[in-house]
C-alpha cells in the first residue's frame, strides 16, 4: 500500500495564517467606525451594540443586499475601494425608506483567493461609508471557499440595522391620490442593471474598461463605477419632522418596480418624463442596445435614485429645502387612482 502525503487545510486551498493576518489588518478599520454605543471589538463571536436611549418607542429596521454584477466591473478595472461604499449606501437607503437611521453594519466577503491588499481596499470602502452615514462597522465575515469562485474574484454582501421611533415610521397607508412625487437624482446606475449594461458596452459596442464612452468624456470604468449615493443626510431632517409621507428607493426594477412598493393598494403613479433630463449614460445604453423605453425604465433608474412622496401643501417647501441644501430635486409626478406606474 502506497503512503499518502500528509495533508493540511492550506493544501485544500484555505490559508488560515493569511486569514488571521487579514483579520488583524481590518481591526483598525472597524475601530475607526466605533461610537459610544459599540460594546465589542473584532474577534468576538458576535458584535455588541447598545440600543440608543434617545429614541422613544424604538423599532429596529434591518436590510441585507449585495452589489450584483457591478463587481465584474470592479474586477476588470482593478478598482476595489468604492464597491464597499456602494454596498453600505444601498443598504442605508433601503432602511431610510422606512424612516430609520442606521446604527450598525456587517459585511460578508467570500472568495477563492485575491491579491494582497484587495480585501483591505474593499473593507476600507465599507468603513468609509459607515463613517459617512454615522453607523458602526460592527463586524463581518471573510470566507475562503476554494474552487467556488474564479481566482481573483469575490462576492460581497452587507447587512444594516437601523432604528426609528414607532410614531415616525414612514407608512405608505398615509399616501392618497393627488399627493406629489419629488425626484432626487441618482449618481449613475447605482447597483442595478449591470448585466445588461456590461453586455451592451463590452459585447455590442466592443469597448474596453478604459475606453471613452461615445459622446461622453468619461471612460467605461469610471461611468459604471460611480458610487451609489446615500440620501440619508439630505432626507433625514425631513423624515424627522414629518414633512414626507413616504419614500421609494429606485433600485432593481426601476420606477415601475419600486414606486408601487411605497403606495397603498389601489393607487398608482403618473411620471412626467419631460420633468428631468435623463443622463447621457442611459441614452448611450438605449441607443447602442436598441432598447425600447419600457425596458429602459424597467431595468435602470434613468437618473432617478430616490422618490419622495409629499402632500401637495408641503411640496413647495420640501422642494425649496432640498434645493437650498444643494440637492437638484424636481417635481416628478403625482399619485393617481389605479395600479402601476404610467409615463407621459
Amino acid at each position: 500500500m502506497s503512503a499518502h502525503k500528509a495533508m493540511d487545510y492550506r493544501a485544500a486551498g484555505v490559508d488560515l495564517e493569511r486569514a488571521e493576518l487579514d483579520k488583524q489588518g481590518l481591526a483598525a478599520l472597524l475601530q475607526s467606525t466605533k461610537d459610544s454605543l459599540t460594546l465589542s471589538d473584532l474577534g468576538l463571536f458576535g458584535g455588541l451594540y447598545a440600543i440608543p436611549r434617545d429614541v422613544a418607542d424604538p423599532v429596529l429596521v434591518s436590510s441585507a443586499d449585495g452589489v450584483g454584477t457591478k463587481l465584474k466591473v470592479a474586477f476588470l478595472a482593478g478598482e476595489h475601494g468604492t464597491i464597499g461604499q456602494d454596498l453600505v449606501n444601498h443598504c442605508v437607503n433601503d432602511i431610510l425608506v422606512q424612516g430609520a437611521r442606521p446604527l450598525f453594519f456587517l459585511d460578508y466577503l467570500a472568495t477563492t483567493s485575491v491579491e494582497d491588499g484587495v480585501l483591505q481596499r474593499v473593507v476600507s470602502g465599507v468603513a468609509k461609508a459607515c463613517k459617512e452615514n454615522g453607523c458602526a462597522l460592527l463586524g463581518g465575515e471573510t470566507a475562503q471557499m476554494p474552487g467556488f469562485y474564479r481566482e481573483g474574484e469575490y462576492d460581497l454582501a452587507g447587512f444594516v440595522v437601523g432604528i426609528v421611533s414607532r410614531s415616525e415610521i414612514l407608512d405608505r397607508a398615509q399616501v392618497q391620490a393627488g399627493d406629489l412625487l419629488i425626484g432626487l437624482p441618482s449618481s449613475g446606475l447605482h447597483t442595478n442593471g449591470y448585466s445588461l449594461a456590461r453586455r451592451i458596452l463590452f459585447e455590442v459596442a466592443g469597448l474596453g474598461i478604459g475606453d471613452l464612452i461615445p459622446g461622453m468624456e468619461e471612460s467605461v470604468g469610471a461611468a459604471l463605477l460611480q458610487i451609489h449615493r446615500s440620501y440619508l443626510h439630505v432626507l433625514a431632517p425631513m423624515v424627522n419632522d414629518g414633512s414626507l409621507l413616504a419614500l421609494a428607493h429606485i433600485t432593481g426594477g426601476g420606477l415601475p418596480g419600486n414606486l408601487p412598493r411605497s403606495l397603498p393598494d389601489g393607487l398608482g403613479a403618473e411620471i412626467r418624463t419631460r420633468s428631468w433630463e435623463v443622463p447621457p449614460l442611459f441614452r448611450v445604453l438605449q441607443r447602442t442596445g436598441s432598447i425600447d423605453d419600457a425596458e429602459m425604465y424597467r431595468v435602470f433608474n434613468m437618473g432617478v435614485g430616490m422618490v419622495a412622496i409629499v402632500n401637495p401643501r408641503e411640496a413647495d417647501v420640501v422642494l425649496a429645502r432640498l434645493v437650498d441644501s444643494g440637492e437638484p430635486a424636481w417635481l416628478l409626478g403625482e399619485v393617481v387612482e389605479g395600479a402601476g406606474v404610467r409615463f407621459d
